[in-house]
């Protein structure tokens, strides 16, 4: 039966999803909190440390974003509080690059939320440039249809 569901950040615990090593040994990372994980639907609320960056990539069906505060750039296009973004199924966008005071988003996902890399020689490149080494992807809570199938 259709239902009204509500969930609040503050109730929630933070997954670290992505990690790099910035050229003095400090950890720079992005993080999320599940609002909802169901089948048809991922919705939830990231924060990216300053300079964090991930790979040109796409998803297994669409997805939203929506800045609420820092700064992101995204295709060379920075995207700053107010921003939305919508990621057709099949697209890719990146590299996505946190603005010197980090990021706070807001993603939803309609269906499968699981990515696939675009570019990884550019991702490489872009660390080397910034100095940043990638850590192992840390270990997310996944549902059981959607097991985590990020490559390292």
């Amino acid at each position: 039966m259709p239902e009204l569901r509500f969930t609040h950040t503050d109730d929630l615990e933070w997954q670290e999803v992505r990690a790099l090593e910035d050229r003095h040994g400090n950890r720079v990372s992005a993080r999320e909190k599940f609002l909802e994980f169901t089948e048809n639907r991922l919705s939830q609320y990231a924060e990216w440390d300053p300079g964090m960056v991930v790979h040109r990539h796409g998803h297994n069906s669409e997805q939203i974003v929506f800045v609420i505060a820092g700064e992101i750039t995204i295709d060379g296009r920075l995207c700053t509080p107010g921003t939305f973004m919508v990621l057709e199924q099949g697209a890719s966008m990146g590299p996505m690059i946190a603005g010197p005071n980090g990021v706070t988003l807001f993603e939803s996902y309609s269906g499968d939320p699981r990515s696939w890399p675009a570019d990884p020689e550019e991702y490489e490149r872009i660390l080397a440039e910034r100095g940043l080494k990638k850590l192992p992807n840390p270990v997310i809570q996944m549902i059981e249809q959607f097991p985590d199938t990020r490559s390292e």
